[in-house]
């Protein structure tokens, strides 16, 4: 009796276990076609003619598919202007987030100093205070600093953000011991030394999900752009594709063609550091 017991036990357990795994990737594909079907429609869409767009009921597909989109936003527009300042602008912005973020982060982890706790709460309560609201006041520090010229004034906001300090600092806490830092000194090691010959490398992943973010976040950005660029041959992508959406007639061909060519920089740089930001994202989710 007792075996029999066991044996349904057993197939009860593997029972609600199957049961709860169906239920799992029935959830992750539900929210796969959340997320993959309004950007399959916007590449479908971007094939096809504007009122082919809202045909009722919608096709998937493209019948047939046509160019002309790609043509007159490419031929029309100043779209290349727009991505080069985009991408050169994304890449300025993460380049200076990772490293000041890795100088900040290792400082505070790793040094001690009067005020640090101090500085830290202030710096990381500042996460809660949405970006619309210290705008204007950063947009008039910026205007009386006379350091509006666009390409200085666009990377400002993504400079040293809050969060990648907080990332660095967690992170360097994980991954750097103590031992390790001190063994360096006694070898004559400088700090600068210190930190770029083994802080560096062993903050490679954590600096790789920063990267990504810093850019998708830079790259992305439309309400910063939308204040301090005024001349059009300055707009960033975002607002090139805002004032192709808000022209005459609401150029909603033209916007799914900028939209799709839009996403291969964020792609690229995706794919390029994607094992870093996997790794950086589950840094810490295991105890060793």
């Amino acid at each position: 009796m007792t075996t029999f017991e066991t044996t349904g036990a057993r197939a009860l357990v593997r029972a609600r276990r199957r049961a709860g795994r169906v239920l799992l990737y029935a959830f992750l594909t539900a929210l796969l076609l959340v997320f993959a079907l309004p950007l399959l429609w916007a590449l479908s869409s971007s094939f096809k003619d504007r009122s082919e767009i809202f045909a009722h009921p919608p096709e998937l597909l493209p019948d047939p598919g046509t160019l002309d989109n790609y043509r007159g936003l490419l031929d029309g527009n100043p779209f290349w202007s727009w991505l080069l300042i985009s991408t050169v602008v994304a890449v300025i912005s993460t380049l200076a987030s990772v490293v000041l973020c890795a100088l900040a982060g290792f400082a505070f982890a790793k040094y001690r100093f009067r005020g640090k706790n101090l500085l830290f709460d202030i710096m990381f309560s500042s996460l809660a205070v949405p970006f619309a609201v210290i705008v204007v006041p950063l947009f008039i520090m910026v205007a009386k600093a006379h350091l509006t010229t666009p390409y200085f004034a666009l990377v400002v906001p993504w400079v040293a953000p809050a969060f990648g300090i907080f990332m660095m600092r967690q992170f360097t806490e994980q991954s750097v011991p103590d031992a390790l830092l001190d063994a360096a000194r006694v070898d004559g090691c400088t700090e600068f030394g210190l930190f770029r010959r083994i802080v560096l490398p062993l903050l490679r992943p954590a600096l790789g999900a920063l990267g990504v973010w810093s850019f998708l976040n830079s790259y992305n950005s439309l309400l910063w752009p939308l204040i301090v660029v005024s001349e059009p041959g300055d707009y960033t992508l975002p607002l090139g594709i805002q004032a192709l959406f808000g022209a005459t007639g609401r150029q909603y061909d033209l916007v799914l063609a900028g939209a799709v060519l839009a996403a291969v920089p964020s792609l690229i740089v995706f794919f390029v550091l994607r094992k870093q930001l996997l790794e950086g994202l589950t840094a810490g989710a295991v105890k060793s």
